[in-house]
């Protein structure tokens, strides 16, 4: 092992034993002591394909020569970054985590103490009472998420992590003890422990790269206002104001030094600029196989657990720049030219870091999983159909158009607005009103682009009966609407897809499961995101049922990946 690795603490013959149940052939020098941890959002397991076949991702085609890959693997339901983020590192699903999305609500939870950047407006908090509030955990309530550091002073501007939190735009919980009404950091309205709080209780080196500060959750609940299970946290967000980034050239040798396009708005609107942004967490991951602190300033030592998520594929399949597409040509997946050019971009940045692993001696003892937290819907983009639709179009009206402030709730209204992408999911004023505004959606079905009403017993089958402790789950939805394939509730004009959706384009993603000791296989077993996690902590040889989710949830066992044939 490299003197700058981390120590795992655990017998070699136990190692093996785990690896010759995952089907796995190491040699004394080649155990698994670390794992990487990639998400590519929106990568489908037919992008893996397509590429490796047209041979224009040499390094996942590489990686793929020593792993397991899956043919059907689903990610979470619904398909958004925040719970496809949680299934990948709890092994669970929202009725477990709790995380029904980045944008949600909780009829316990009371309102933040000031207004979040994206419009969930302050409110009271009544002391040990219900209350009920929108939660927002995303750009909205950093310190000023114009920033790329999200507001927080730091020393270094390419800087960003947990501390831009601003905990006054954060739900509050009326019944915190001992002080109600304590404000609800995102590691913390977590529900379960996570494989970061595993790891760092049996005190190995934990790290993570993401888009939000927010997405400390991965640390699990600390029960402090730090996520104390990271020993390294990095996050400039990707929904900030562009800027130059001095020193930094992305994988496929573009300079952000100018931005390639020097838009106002964020890094997502532009098919170079995103590949800058990517670069930033490349250079994290890169730093931390130096042993070094995310930004290089500091030694941290090599962590055993660390990995980023890329933004440039979910944006090339999303985004018309200048009325340039990007997405697919056809529903076989063939990529746009601006769609292959963030594929290609990727695969490279992974080959910067199989590069750099090997430059230490880290490579044989690396694990690499690459999945994605959610896919996008549609692959064909002729199928795509906006509601409301674009200006001065009318296509029709969302699901919380029919609805209105009659049944949902004021925020949801004239607020932040309610959690629509190819989903619709809607928490109402009165749950006993469901019955009536299911009829409503149903006798305007072809208007709202419905495919599929969940609420009552069918939503029930997937997730907890909503409604208020000790009878009901105060953050499920009422109502939960799927539209027909292709429909985005978008009035915008600089999309194709989307996702959060339960349409198979959101929900088939890819996941690889790479190393030197693993005999390359494609296996055609249905498989979930969710069995990641406890698949990371058997490779580093640590008890999967260390997951509450998995051991004491409500999602019943998970159990790891198979790599056997």
């Amino acid at each position: 092992m490299s003197a700058t690795s981390s120590r795992i603490r655990i017998g070699i013959p136990m190692v093996i034993a785990l690896w010759a149940l995952a089907g796995l052939h190491p040699t004394a020098d080649s155990l698994v002591q670390r794992v990487l941890l990639i998400s590519i959002d929106g990568m489908h397991q037919l992008d893996f394909e397509n590429c490796v076949t047209a041979g224009t991702c040499p390094t996942l085609a590489l990686l793929g020569q020593t792993g397991v890959s899956y043919k059907h693997t689903s990610t979470s339901k619904p398909s958004d970054s925040f719970p496809g983020l949680m299934a990948l590192v709890t092994g669970g699903t929202p009725t477990s985590t709790g995380i029904y999305y980045d944008v949600a609500y909780d009829r316990v939870l009371a309102p933040p103490s000031v207004d979040t950047g994206n419009g969930v407006l302050h409110g009271a908090c009544n002391p040990n009472h219900i209350n009920g509030t929108r939660t927002e955990y995303e750009e909205g309530v950093d310190i000023d998420q114009s920033k790329l550091g999200g507001g927080h002073v730091y020393a270094d501007p390419l800087d960003g992590d947990y501390q831009s939190i601003d905990p006054g735009k954060l739900p509050r919980d009326p019944f915190s003890n001992p002080h109600p009404c304590d404000p609800v950091y995102p590691w913390n309205f977590i529900r379960t422990n996570t494989i970061y709080g595993v790891l760092h209780a049996s005190h190995f080196l934990t790290a993570w790269s993401d888009k939000h500060a927010v997405y400390a959750a991965v640390s699990g609940p600390t029960g402090t206002t730090l996520p104390s299970n990271l020993d390294d946290y990095y996050s400039p967000d990707v929904n900030s104001h562009v800027q130059n980034l001095p020193g930094v050239t992305t994988a496929t040798h573009v300079s952000c030094d100018p931005i390639p396009d020097p838009i106002d708005d964020d890094y997502t609107r532009s098919f170079d600029d995103i590949k800058c942004y990517d670069q930033l967490k490349v250079n994290a991951v890169l730093h931390w196989i130096d042993g070094d602190t995310h930004l290089g300033h500091g030694h941290l030592g090599v962590p055993a657990l660390f990995g980023m998520n890329f933004q440039a594929v979910s944006v090339g399949q999303k985004l018309i720049e200048n009325h340039v597409k990007g997405g697919y040509t056809d529903a076989a997946g063939t990529p746009t030219a601006s769609m292959l050019g963030e594929i290609e971009y990727v695969d490279a940045a992974i080959g910067q870091m199989v590069a750099a692993l090997k430059s230490h001696d880290l490579y044989e003892s690396t694990a690499i999983i690459i999945t994605a937290k959610h896919g996008q819907s549609p692959v064909d983009t002729h199928q795509f159909f906006p509601i409301p639709g674009h200006a001065p179009l009318n296509n029709g009206t969302p699901p919380s158009g029919l609805l209105g402030p009659a049944f949902l709730s004021d925020s949801q209204i004239n607020q932040i607005g309610p959690t629509e992408d190819d989903i619709s999911i809607l928490w109402l004023k009165d749950s006993g009103q469901t019955g009536a505004a299911v009829d409503i959606l149903q006798s305007h079905a072809e208007e709202a682009g419905a495919a599929q009403i969940f609420s009552g017993r069918t939503l029930e089958r997937m997730f907890d009966r909503p409604g208020l402790p000790p009878d009901g789950d105060p953050r499920t939805p009422d109502i939960i609407v799927q539209p027909q394939v292709g429909v985005v509730y978008t009035a915008s004009s600089a999309k194709q897809a989307e996702h959060g959706g339960f349409a198979p384009n959101d929900v088939e993603v890819m996941v690889l499961v790479s190393n030197p000791g693993i005999k390359a296989k494609v296996l055609g077993t249905p498989v979930e995101t969710r069995q990641v996690a406890p698949t990371i902590l058997s490779l580093v040889g640590l008890d999967p049922n260390g997951l509450d989710a998995g051991a004491r949830g409500r999602d019943g066992r998970i159990t790891r990946l198979q790599f056997k044939p």
